[in-house]
């Protein structure tokens, strides 16, 4: 098919990485890699098309570190499309240069040039993973990123995992990826669909013409197996489970958590979780279904379907545990998940996770707070062009916003170069609102008037400042989750319901010694969700949905964090060979 799997063995892979870092000293490893960005002709569903990728592979490569260990990846554009690389999760603490986002903290890598990421993992273990960060690209272009804990430092949980594995969700279209959004945009209306969900790339066997690309995950009796779920999916929340097997989730976002016994779980696109499977104690006469399928409450169109990959038990001691993928289905059971718009289901489940909080992995939330931000989340509209057509509500162009600000990012430099430079005017207001300027019943009935402003404002921020941030859901085209990414950060999920956030009762309910450490959320169709966190890392932070049709419609911001005042609180100069414009 002219592509090869980055993650057929991942099972065996993990596990000799695992040994050979045990052996490693105490001193921080420089790791490198080399990403070779190109197109690469790829089948699924019995059509074949041509896909932006990482070294031929799809999914991308590996990349692999120990907390503490300095990363450098060197990326080479040879596709016809400007991209960028971001490290989904990473703190990159004083090294914002190497984010990622285009025309925030870099221009785009061209075609033909380089670019060379250089960070340090900083306090974090865990699961995160790498993307592109440039239009819709990140359908085919992403890849896991495993850290593991420092060496001789065990997990923090029981049983240790035997072996671990990453299984990353994805979408699929048979259209490119690039045309669906360039129609969208230019009609004004919702992107076409996908075709199929993926795991580790492949479709599985509940498709048309799909049976000989499923992920077959082989497992010992009694064994435990830690997975390394990622979802990658462009634009959808989903489900997953694991039939007659219990999942026990440790890490989100690369954040230990009290261990939490689920039979199914739902995640954001962005969000990462490991979870711990034990295998049954004798072999069954049958295999097991890995389910994955939408979440959705939206009122327009989206990929009703679900991906399945396969749970196959393995007895015989010399056949080495790997993932493969076989032309036969034996008797499979399958699990029962939740309806697809089980808005219960999710509030219920993500009120349950609670951070670790011990003494060697505390919660350290800020417990005072310096400044407050209520922001809305959620779409709207603006008016097509005179004489034109729009496939929007009401002959309008569909788009979305912040405290009904539509984000527009700048394309003659990034924002971080203006910053550092200290070149913003014309590049940037620094008045985003601090709150929606015409309140209204967010979760009742809409305002007349749904049309947003275009703008390219942010938030300035003292170094050092803790800052609560409540973000309302709006139903002005109807109530949806919302899943916010914040780069540069970790932030804690001190509260979240129903309805619209009440700044006198609510507050007293917030959880303050131990809420889950995230960072990427989903904001409660018809909800809110408050979060905190201490702008301890400067440079210029983008904050967005991750359903990248919302992205591209302007669901985004930024957040401008100066210098603090000693040597180690200060931006360092870009790097040379940073991209230009």
């Amino acid at each position: 098919m002219g592509v090869s799997s980055a993650l057929p063995s991942t099972l065996l892979l993990v596990a000799a990485m695992a040994l050979l870092f045990s052996g490693a000293g105490v001193d921080a490893a420089t790791r490198h890699y080399n990403f070779d960005v190109q197109m690469t002709n790829v089948t699924r569903l019995c059509s074949t098309k041509s896909i932006v990728t990482v070294n031929g592979q799809f999914p991308g490569p590996k990349v692999f570190a120990r907390e503490g260990d300095h990363l450098v990846v060197k990326v080479v554009n040879n596709v016809p499309y400007n991209v960028t690389i971001h490290w989904h999760g990473v703190r990159q603490l004083r090294s914002g240069w190497a984010d990622g986002p285009a025309y925030v903290t870099q221009c785009p890598i061209q075609p033909g040039q380089s670019y060379t990421y250089r960070f340090q993992i900083i306090g974090q273990r865990g699961t995160l993973w790498w993307h592109a960060h440039v239009s819709w690209l990140r359908a085919t272009l992403y890849g896991p990123l495993v850290i593991l804990p420092p060496a001789g430092v065990p997990y923090p949980f029981l049983p240790a995992p035997d072996e671990e594995v990453p299984i990353m969700l994805g979408e699929w279209w048979k259209d490119d990826t690039e045309a669906v959004i360039a129609d969208a945009l230019r009609t004004g209306g919702g992107p076409n669909i996908s075709d199929a969900y993926t795991i580790n790339g492949l479709p599985g066997p509940l498709y048309n013409c799909s049976a000989q690309d499923t992920l077959w995950l082989k497992v010992k009796p009694g064994k435990t197996y830690m997975l390394r779920l990622i979802n990658a999916a462009l634009n959808d929340e989903l489900f997953f489970a694991v039939a007659n097997h219990t999942l026990t989730i440790v890490d989100v976002d690369a954040s230990y958590i009290k261990p939490l016994v689920v039979g199914a779980l739902v995640i954001t696109p962005g969000q990462t979780a490991n979870v711990l499977l034990t295998a049954l104690p004798t072999r069954p006469n049958a295999s097991f279904y890995m389910l994955a399928r939408p979440y959705s409450t939206t009122q327009g169109t989206f990929d009703n379907t679900t991906v399945a990959g396969v749970l196959e038990y393995d007895v015989d001691p010399t056949t080495t545990t790997t993932t493969s993928s076989s032309s036969s289905l034996p008797v499979v059971l399958s699990p029962t998940l939740p309806a697809i718009n089980d808005t219960s289901f999710v509030g219920n489940f993500s009120s349950k996770l609670r951070s670790l909080a011990s003494a060697e992995y505390p919660a350290a939330v800020p417990q005072e707070v310096d400044r407050r931000f209520f922001f809305t989340v959620g779409l709207g509209t603006h008016p097509c062009a005179v004489n034109g057509t729009c496939q929007g509500p009401n002959g309008s162009r569909l788009a979305a916003s912040i405290n009904n600000v539509s984000f527009v990012l700048p394309t003659s430099t990034a924002l971080l170069q203006s910053h550092f430079t200290g070149k913003s005017r014309g590049v940037y207001a620094s008045n985003f609102p601090v709150y929606p300027l015409m309140p209204f019943n967010y979760t009742g009935a809409p305002p007349n008037n749904t049309n947003v402003m275009n703008g390219t404002k942010v938030v300035v921020l003292p170094f050092g400042t803790s800052v609560e941030l409540v973000m309302q859901d709006t139903s002005i085209l109807g109530a949806e989750s919302h899943p916010l990414h914040l780069h540069g950060f970790n932030f804690y999920v001190v509260g979240q319901g129903f309805g619209n956030f009440d700044p006198v009762n609510d507050p007293a309910k917030f959880n303050l010694v131990d809420p889950v450490e995230r960072n990427t959320v989903g904001v409660h169709a018809g909800g809110w969700v408050a979060v905190r966190f201490r702008a301890d890392n400067p440079g210029v932070w983008f904050m967005h949905c991750h359903l990248e049709v919302h992205l591209s419609w302007g669901l985004k911001m930024a957040w401008v964090v100066m210098d603090g005042s000693q040597p180690n609180q200060k931006l360092p100069p870009p790097p040379a060979d940073l991209p230009k414009c």
